[in-house]
């Protein structure tokens, strides 16, 4: 197809891993609705829990920013 091993990773880390974490937010929503977890309960699961995730992002936008 042409396509180098570069872009092959390149596509598989960010839509890859981007599908993956989006999977992963759906399974603390579900662990929160049926621990019954409430608003704050819920609140928490989704913070802790997803927090690694936003280092993901924010890896990415600096990335893009810094033109790396």
């Amino acid at each position: 197809m042409g396509w180098t091993e570069e872009q092959v990773s390149e596509f598989g880390l960010t839509f890859g891993l981007g599908i993956f974490m989006i999977y992963m937010l759906f399974i603390i929503g579900e662990l929160a609705w049926k621990s019954k977890a409430g608003k704050t309960g819920t609140f928490v699961l989704f913070f802790v829990l997803a927090f690694g995730m936003l280092g993901f992002v924010a890896k990415a936008v600096i990335q893009k920013i810094w033109g790396i």
